[in-house]
């Protein structure tokens, strides 16, 4: 966040993460975790978000506080979604759309249109382990969120490594394709003290300010 800003001053901004979850066969929750947070990060490190049309937003967005939206879409509404510009992950089951951040005054009435809260899912078998290197994220386990805040929380957490990661591992792991395992066979202390970044939560929805909700670290072998 930049050292001027006042968040009086301007309205807040947001990435917008759009996952598709049909009734009848919705995808898992860690599946929606682990693709949301790559979606992020394949956004974040799109041509168009470096260097092209995307690159003054996504600037702006990470002047402020990193923020994201998690909204639901199912039936006509997924097709509608992601016909608008951005990024589609799929995987284990779940597709997740990433949208370059903007102001939460004027979000795309595709997306505007799109239920906010109560997207929360069982979990299914969790993937695989997917091959290194790979971002480890791990979501505090004290904390109880549904699956929209747990998938913004990855996203969170993506991007912080993807930002403040060693450069080396974190270019091994773009290259890769920035694919993220949510892990559950960590004890919480234990991967605090491994993890690279830990993400508190500003405390709009869910949690209080302050709550560390996830931390991760990439694997790199």
């Amino acid at each position: 966040m930049r050292p001027d800003y006042d968040p009086l001053d301007d309205p807040p901004w947001a990435m917008q993460l759009v996952v598709r979850a049909e009734k009848a066969d919705p995808p898992g929750h860690g599946a929606v975790c682990e693709a949301a947070a790559t979606a992020v990060v394949r956004l974040l490190t799109d041509p168009r978000a470096v260097g092209g049309e995307w690159r003054d937003a996504v600037r702006e967005w990470e002047s402020r506080r990193i923020r994201k939206v998690t909204r639901r879409a199912r039936g006509v509404r997924w097709p509608e979604a992601a016909a608008l510009p951005g990024v589609t992950v799929e995987h284990a089951g779940a597709q997740v759309r990433a949208f370059p951040p903007g102001p939460v005054s004027d979000v795309p009435p595709q997306l505007a249109k799109l239920q906010v809260a109560g997207l929360d899912l069982a979990d299914g078998e969790p993937a695989p382990a997917p091959e290194p290197p790979y971002a480890a994220i791990a979501l505090n386990p004290d904390v109880t969120i549904t699956t929209g805040k747990a998938a913004a929380q990855c996203g969170h957490a993506a991007q912080l490594l993807l930002r403040q990661g060693r450069r080396r591992d974190v270019a091994a792991w773009v290259e890769a394709g920035a694919a993220v395992r949510l892990v559950r066979d960590v004890p919480w202390r234990d991967g605090v003290k491994r993890a690279t970044i830990a993400v508190r939560d500003g405390g709009f929805t869910e949690v209080p300010p302050g709550t560390m909700t996830a931390i991760a670290w990439i694997v790199r072998e």
